[in-house]
């Protein structure tokens, strides 16, 4: 089961992530997500864990604790949604208005 864990401190990395939840089972993974360009961590992770049953018990154990003065939020991560170019605000249709896009007023002097 593949896990979301968010609200992390900044300095968690992986090995530290995987041994908080290696008290609860089995981890095949551990990824904290960092920017890209910084390398800094951005606060959350995916941790994978083959057994469903330990996972459980490491979201019902971890979910709502705290970390570095920080509280955790950890479930069931949920599929990547594909991006798509829709959605999100479109572009101007339309015409007139604006600069320039006079309504029969002539010239400008």
């Amino acid at each position: 089961m593949r896990i979301f864990v968010g609200g992390l401190p900044y300095n968690t990395n992986d090995d530290s992530l995987r041994k908080l939840f290696e008290q609860s089972g089995t981890v095949s993974d551990v990824h904290v997500v960092q920017d890209r360009f910084s390398g800094e961590s951005k606060g959350f992770a995916f941790v994978e864990m083959p057994n469903d049953g330990e996972a459980r018990e490491a979201i019902s154990r971890l979910n709502g604790s705290a970390l570095g003065g920080r509280n955790l939020t950890v479930n069931e991560a949920r599929p990547r949604e594909e991006r798509s170019g829709g959605g999100g605000g479109g572009g101007r249709s339309g015409g007139g208005g604006g600069y320039g896009g006079g309504g029969g007023r002539g010239g400008r002097y």
